[in-house]
């Protein structure tokens, strides 16, 4: 259940993304452009349905998606780094929010905002958040889209670790992962090693 998308422009930009000399105009654009390579692979099964449309020439038989628009699921606030990209690749789909904070004395995640379109049961529904670590937030808020009554789940990262991988699969055995790289592991701090540092601020310039 977890696809490493090899493709060497993927890879090629990726290598870019975790130098630490990469601005943070850069960073903003490369991740854009990795997660609108990483939509490709990841909604290649989308299914189709047939359609009649006029060209300038005639009448013809096509196809186009079917059923509800998809929608995307940013994990705040890190997610809306790999946010735009997939709306480039698919501009009409719906939007939500999940806000998380990691609590200092349990260290669990905690809810702070979740904001999703309407009926998620009949949507395909892709989760966004660049990294893949301890897996706790992404755990809580698949968890959170099953209670809103999401049924069809995809998770996305730029990057992911060993250990975040086990964790996910474990909650969500079910639920495909879809990752630029699989790195090492995690360090002491929970940073992703060798990883490419603090997404978000990265992302948004920040430190």
């Amino acid at each position: 259940m977890l696809t490493i998308i090899d493709h060497p422009l993927v890879q090629h930009k990726l290598t870019l993304l975790r130098r630490s000399k990469t601005t943070t105009g850069e960073f903003r654009r490369l991740a854009r452009e990795i997660s609108l390579l990483l939509g490709y692979e990841v909604l290649r099964d989308l299914p189709l349905e047939p359609i009649t449309i006029t060209t300038p020439l005639e009448d013809m038989q096509a196809v186009q998606v079917q059923g509800k628009k998809l929608c995307f699921i940013s994990i705040l606030r890190a997610g809306e780094g790999i946010l735009d990209g997939m709306l480039d690749l698919v501009p009409a789909a719906r939007v939500g929010h999940v806000g998380l904070y990691r609590d200092p004395a349990t260290h669990e995640p905690v809810e702070y905002y979740f904001k999703v379109p309407d009926a998620l049961e009949e949507r395909l529904t892709i989760v966004l958040d660049p990294m893949l670590a301890t897996g706790h937030s992404a755990i809580a808020a698949v968890t959170r889209l099953k209670q809103a009554g999401a049924k069809s789940i995809k998770f996305v990262c730029l990057i992911a670790s060993p250990e975040g991988v086990a964790a996910f699969q474990a909650a969500h055995p079910e639920i495909p992962i879809f990752a630029a790289g699989l790195d090492r592991q995690l360090d002491d701090h929970a940073y992703i090693r060798p990883g490419l540092g603090d997404a978000g601020d990265r992302f948004f310039g920040t430190k």
